[in-house]
């Protein structure tokens, strides 16, 4: 057999896959709500792909299926097996492609035979259950089948909208055309054939590719039969309706080929089907039903009888209008459009579509069209000049303009809930924005738990929390720097400064109570109590300090300030309905601010309490100085007489060298803390 890349073997570059795949090779169905074993128009498209557009994963099945029977005569033929795990990492990987190459260089003689026989494995390895039955719907016999492949695969292209121009034509008995830009697949659909008839319909068959002469992406396929099958369960059941003999009614007279012996006149048939038309071999009309009359009789006389003169003929697409080539057509639905009478500018069915089929008259030597207009509901039908009884009653198409009357009825308030429905979920996007502005807002005053909780409508008890750490601090010589500036340089120095307190409340999640004039307050234990609240509020008071050395006042001094801790028992609670706070209260607050206040510039008081907490747990180093008894503020409870305040002046993480800056002691002893 001779090379089947013959025209092309010199020039072939890789084209891109044809396999179209979805979703790794798995189809969506249209109709979820299905049984899973009932027949779609999917399922007959997923069976077609598999003659014209294999999968990767068909061609690697029945490559694999090739190998096991036919290695011992071509063993190179291994070449051609690939491993999965490159056909589901490359999805747009061209194995047919692959397959083409690996079989030229390997054997050119023996190319077409090998693909031949892989096409026949494509359906044997692959054609099974529903997609089996896509194709037994096609036809009774082979004939059938060729000429429903044609007409189906020609309804999926037009669904798809597919413009290439791969296709078939069943151009009479026994012959098939087919259209593809890639000889290796005629071949494979070579193969694929044969297999088709024997499983279908239990015929082995001869069959001819040759190429159509003037284009070479055309094939033409000739069908021959060799042999029937005898002794499957088909011919066996074939058999037996075949022996059947038919009851003869008594009243029944023989048919006749003869068209003079039709039970019906021409006027009959012309009022039963209003939508055909009769043409001989010149295309001339010789008879037109009562829809096709009542638009063009008047016309006849004056612009004569010929075809093309009323009729456009859009589908099939490329038709060479000449009787042979319509005739050869038949399995092949029509569409044509109604073209305007010469002279005539008012047509009301001008462009009106009649879709249809094409019949071969042998008796008379002519072709019948008989169609329905292809309408879309009420309004097409009467912008075209057309009533509701201009469709016969015999006719689904006038069920499919009422049907589709109230599916457009169904379709307009469709579209009106899901307009709503948009309308409702942008209102519903628009408050949840919102929302998040306003909890945020929250979170921004309150602490998390509160926040949430004032959003849902709940009240707020207060609460009593031990072991709180408050910090409160305030700018050394403030009511001399505001005498001296103006309230625009005061509140930009503290905008500046704030700002820098603010994220380190954040870096060490600790709770800002408040800011009054100089004043800045936060604490630690409110409501994410841990341990280490004390060490906390005692890293930031540390970098504070070190930030007030960066900011400088409106005639550059720097910022001093004073800072004192206290740890101890506090009530906490939301205050009023207008501008609510959260505020803290009891004694411990007020010992808290004692300590600020009996502190000194750039220093931070710490109470015995809050030393007794940051000395309490190992591996953190607080250099603190105790300060003279006497410095302890007389509100807080000495009962022993021999506690004192100290000085936090540093701090020292135990890994890091003490040469190291404060920043970095800080980072590591949270990285500790946040690892425990």
């Amino acid at each position: 057999m001779a090379c089947p890349f013959f025209r092309r073997s010199d020039s072939l570059a890789r084209q891109p896959s044809v396999c179209a795949e979805t979703s790794n090779n798995t189809w969506q169905l249209e109709d979820e709500e299905q049984p899973g074993d009932a027949l779609t128009l999917t399922h007959l498209q997923m069976a077609i792909q598999l003659l014209t557009a294999p999968s990767n994963s068909d061609l690697n099945t029945a490559v694999t299926s090739l190998i096991a029977k036919y290695s011992q005569s071509w063993p190179k033929i291994s070449k051609l097996r690939i491993d999965l795990d490159t056909l589901k990492s490359v999805p747009n990987y061209d194995y047919l492609a692959d397959i083409q190459d690996i079989l030229l260089e390997m054997d050119e003689s023996s190319a077409s035979e090998i693909l031949v026989l892989l096409g026949e494995e494509l359906i044997t390895s692959c054609c099974t259950g529903i997609i089996e039955r896509a194709f037994r719907c096609l036809g009774t016999d082979l004939q059938e089948f060729l000429g429903s492949l044609d007409g189906v695969y020609d309804v999926l292209k037009l669904q798809e909208e597919d413009v290439t121009d791969t296709g078939f034509v069943c151009a009479g008995d026994g012959e098939l055309i087919f259209t593809s830009e890639r000889p290796v697949i005629a071949w494979l659909l070579l193969g694929s054939l044969k297999a088709l008839t024997r499983m279908l319909y239990n015929v082995q068959v001869n069959i001819k590719i040759e190429p159509v002469e003037g284009d070479s992406r055309r094939y033409r396929y000739l069908f021959s039969l060799v042999k029937e099958y005898t002794g499957s369960a088909v011919s066996l059941q074939r058999s037996s309706v075949e022996m059947v003999k038919p009851t003869v009614l008594p009243a029944q007279r023989n048919n006749s080929s003869k068209a003079a012996d039709l039970a019906m006149n021409s006027h009959t048939f012309c009022k039963a089907f209003p939508w055909h038309f009769i043409m001989n071999e010149k295309l001339e009309l010789l008879q037109m039903g009562r829809g096709f009359s009542k638009l063009y009789k008047p016309h006849i006389a004056e612009h004569g009888c010929q075809a093309t003169t009323y009729f456009d003929f859009k589908r099939p697409k490329g038709l060479t209008l000449k009787f042979r080539d319509i005739a050869r057509r038949t399995y092949t639905p029509f569409l044509i459009a109604l073209k305007s009478p010469p002279n005539i500018s008012e047509f009301p069915a001008k462009g009106l579509e009649i879709k249809g089929q094409m019949v071969h008259c042998p008796e008379s030597n002519s072709l019948l069209f008989m169609g329905s207009p292809f309408l879309d509901g009420l309004d097409g039908l009467t912008c075209n000049g057309l009533f509701i009884s201009d469709i016969p009653l015999h006719d689904a198409t006038r069920e499919v303009i009422l049907v589709g009357e109230q599916a457009r009825a169904q379709d307009g308030l469709r579209r009106r809930m899901d307009k709503l429905k948009s309308s409702i979920e942008e209102a519903n996007a628009a408050v949840a924005k919102e929302r998040k502005k306003n909890v945020s807002l929250l979170h921004l005053i309150f602490p998390a738990e509160i926040a949430e909780r004032l959003w849902l409508g709940a009240s707020i008890d207060a609460k009593t929390y031990p072991d709180v750490t408050i910090l409160f601090s305030d700018i050394v010589g403030f009511t001399s720097i505001c005498s001296r500036a103006t309230p625009f340089m005061v509140i930009s120095m503290l905008e500046s400064l704030y700002k820098d307190f603010d994220e380190f409340c954040d870096l060490f999640d600790v709770y800002k109570v408040e800011t009054i004039g100089d004043a800045y307050c936060v604490a630690s234990g409110l409501h994410r109590a841990s341990i280490y609240d004390a060490h906390k509020v005692a890293w930031m008071a540390l970098k504070m300090i070190v930030a007030c050395g960066k900011h400088i006042t409106h005639d550059d001094q720097e910022i001093q300030m004073r800072i004192g801790l206290h740890t101890g028992t506090v009530l906490a609670g939301v205050v009023g309905r207008k501008m609510p706070r959260y505020c803290l209260f009891g004694h411990n607050v007020t010992i808290a601010n004692k300590f600020e206040s009996g502190s000194e510039a750039c220093k931070i008081n710490v109470s015995p309490t809050t030393k007794d907490w940051l000395v309490k747990y190992p591996g953190f180093e607080f250099d603190l100085k105790a300060r003279d008894p006497s410095c302890l503020p007389k509100e807080f409870p000495d009962t022993s007489g021999d506690k004192t305040c100290y000085f936090l002046e540093g701090y020292r993480h135990p890994t890091l060298s003490a040469h190291s800056p404060l920043v970095e002691h800080i980072s590591e002893a949270l990285k500790s803390i946040s690892e425990q």
